[in-house]
């Protein structure tokens, strides 16, 4: 069993992979697309379910969505014909790192995936170099709440604290006009489904070829959480806009 397949199985029950809850998701989304005729893109958009939750909403909306995954993106196609959305949304298998338009974009989404531009800031700098005039960026990355164990570090990364992170980017010439940290609620929430519905699965199929292996992943990411880093992680989620050039 790949990756792919233990996050397409774990994430059934939160088709969002970040630890927000469906109000904090539309929330977001609302202040983020700005117009009836909003053009968006999802830099490392998975499955697409911010795009498609965008474009249910926001009827007038056209979106894109950029992903190295050919697994992601075949689900991402199949969730946009099945609730009729295909005619909006194009998809592109490609590192997002590398991707391109011949066109601006109203909305830049990147939520969970910094690490694909080497980090926040860099993110920051792709997406400015593709914003409209005017445009907006949601983006969503971890911090941490309190002081990291140095196994929580090298488990995540090197995060800044809440306000350091808000300094850098400001700093960098962004100003946030809606923000969101994710509650202890939506952070358990997010881990109990990934785990608990990757255990499901294995306790349902117990002889598929890979549900021991899903049985101990499964009881493995449970513990790293727990023991790990649930009581120094944190996840921010922000709308921003360009304060300068």
């Amino acid at each position: 069993m790949n990756r792919e397949q233990i996050s397409r199985i774990a994430h059934t029950r939160h088709p969002i992979k970040a630890p927000l809850d469906d109000t904090s998701v539309q929330r977001l989304l609302d202040s983020g697309v700005a117009r009836d005729q909003a053009r968006l893109v999802d830099l490392g958009c998975g499955t697409a379910e911010w795009l498609l939750r965008a474009l249910a909403a926001h009827p007038g909306a056209r979106a894109e969505g950029v992903d190295v995954s050919p697994e992601a993106l075949e689900q991402a196609s199949a969730a946009a014909r099945a609730r009729g959305l295909q005619d909006r949304l194009v998809l592109h298998q490609q590192a997002a790192a590398d991707f391109t338009a011949p066109h601006p974009f109203d909305l830049i989404l990147s939520v969970g995936s910094t690490h694909a531009f080497g980090g926040l800031l860099p993110t920051l700098d792709a997406a400015a170099a593709q914003l409209a005039p005017g445009g907006r960026v949601l983006i969503g990355d971890g911090f941490w709440e309190r002081e990291p164990t140095p196994e929580a570090v090298e488990m995540l990364g090197n995060y800044a604290d809440l306000a350091t992170t808000l300094d850098k980017i400001t700093a960098a010439g962004w100003t946030p006009v809606l923000g969101h940290v994710s509650t202890r609620r939506e952070l358990d929430d997010y881990e109990w489904a990934l785990w608990g519905t990757l255990a499901d699965w294995a306790l349902d199929h117990p002889d598929d070829a890979d549900s021991a292996q899903a049985l101990e992943t499964a009881a493995e990411r449970r513990s790293e959480w727990l023991g790990t880093y649930r009581e120094s992680f944190g996840f921010l989620t922000l709308v921003l806009r360009r304060t300068a050039g």
